[in-house]
């Protein structure tokens, strides 16, 4: 499983450890991935993803993970948002049909 948040796409970043003697040796600085339950209204359960606190942040902003996805371009989605939405998309066309009917 990859170390990249599903929202934003951040990932891995690599950089020098610089000691005082300025002697450089390879680390990397790791994103701050938390597990994360959101619940999604037209799926009617939450979706677990592993997102960084500024992604969190963001769904909370935007009103839920649903109104997240629905406003943003897929352009701008992960390939993992993607399949979310195009869930989320079908299942408020089912519920609204079944509110029609």
């Amino acid at each position: 499983m990859p170390r990249r948040c599903a929202l934003s796409g951040k990932s891995v970043q690599y950089g020098n450890n610089v000691s005082h003697a300025n002697n450089k040796s390879k680390r990397r600085f790791m994103s701050n991935l938390q597990v994360a339950s959101v619940l999604s209204d037209a799926l009617g359960h939450a979706v677990r993803l592993r997102l960084t606190p500024r992604g969190i942040k963001t769904i909370e902003h935007n009103g839920g993970i649903d109104a997240y996805l629905l406003d943003t371009n897929d352009s701008k989605l992960t390939p993992e948002m993607k399949v979310l939405k195009r869930r989320v998309v079908s299942a408020k066309g089912k519920k609204e049909a079944k509110k029609a009917a």
